[in-house]
């Protein structure tokens, strides 16, 4: 045994390692730039310079978007699993597994609470739970939101993420759609606004449903909307497709989208848009007397 090599340099390097975290440095995507982690967070997932919007989950968006503590609400329970269905795993495994992964019982969180000064009911559809497929839980979480918006007179506000119906449920989360358009229907027959934010992607049954019923469709940048994938679209009709298709610039050229929003100024937006539905008076800035000083 060597003495030397075998426990004097162990020691020594155990003595001035440094744990780094994994989570250190955030790739941009469409740049490669390497990012702090925390320079992100704090720029709330964009990355400086390139402004492409990474995906926040459910927690972050609610955190981002109420001004501080929020009323979550509690959703009704379905059938875990009511076809019994398999194919390389069960259904119910991968249930499971994704709400470990996301510590959520399903694709979307309701909340309510003070956004900008103004009580709003919000629900979040998030990426990473099974994609945001739209499934009976999260039809029923869809439902429930528009009924408490009615029952407490606020504003609704939906931040859509998906890749569609949730085939593992078969004909049952195809059911969401007309489901939720019932709901939303009721909302508007009650004189609430009903605001869609459509973040990245935004695809399949909850683009032909519930993500373009909204009285003011808002996107983030860069985000893809549509219905088929732009790669089906191209095999199916066999040409070339434009240069940005289905993705939010593009479509608010073409009239699909209002208004397209970077996430910092995303919040003021709806609180402005809320405001103006509900026939609420603006806030007026801050009178300045013509022979103030000038500040330093």
């Amino acid at each position: 045994m060597n003495w030397i090599s075998d426990v004097v340099r162990p020691r020594i390097k155990t003595l001035f390692k440094r744990e780094t975290p994994e989570n250190l440095w955030i790739k941009c995507p469409d740049t490669g730039q390497m990012v702090f982690h925390k320079e992100v967070e704090a720029n709330l997932w964009v990355i400086p310079g390139s402004n492409h919007h990474l995906r926040v989950d459910a927690v972050d968006r609610l955190k981002i978007t109420f001004d501080a503590a929020y009323e979550e609400i509690v959703l009704p329970s379905v059938a875990a699993d009511p076809l019994k269905f398999r194919d390389e795993k069960r259904y119910a495994d991968r249930l499971r597994d994704a709400r470990a992964k996301t510590g959520m019982q399903d694709a979307v969180k309701v909340a309510v609470g003070a956004v900008g000064g103004t009580q709003m009911t919000v629900a979040v559809q998030d990426f990473s739970f099974m994609g945001g497929s739209l499934g009976m839980a999260a039809g029923e979480a869809i439902v429930t939101a528009a009924m408490t918006a009615i029952e407490r007179r606020t504003p609704f506000v939906l931040f859509v993420a998906s890749g569609g119906a949730r085939m593992q449920e078969g004909i049952l989360s195809l059911m969401q759609m007309p489901r939720t358009t019932v709901a939303l229907q009721r909302l508007k027959d009650a004189g609430l606004p009903y605001i869609v934010v459509l973040t990245n992607p935004t695809t399949g049954g909850v683009t032909a449903s519930y993500a373009m019923l909204g009285d003011v469709h808002i996107s983030e940048p860069g985000a893809l909307i549509g219905f088929a994938g732009p790669r089906v679209i191209e095999q199916t009709i066999r040409e070339k497709l434009p240069e940005g298709f289905q993705r939010a610039e593009y479509l608010k050229d073409h009239g699909m989208v209002d208004i397209v929003v970077n996430r910092q100024d995303l919040k003021a937006t709806i609180v402005n848009l809320a405001k103006i539905f509900m026939k609420e008076p603006a806030e007026e800035p801050e009178e300045v007397p013509l022979d103030a000083p000038a500040e330093d």
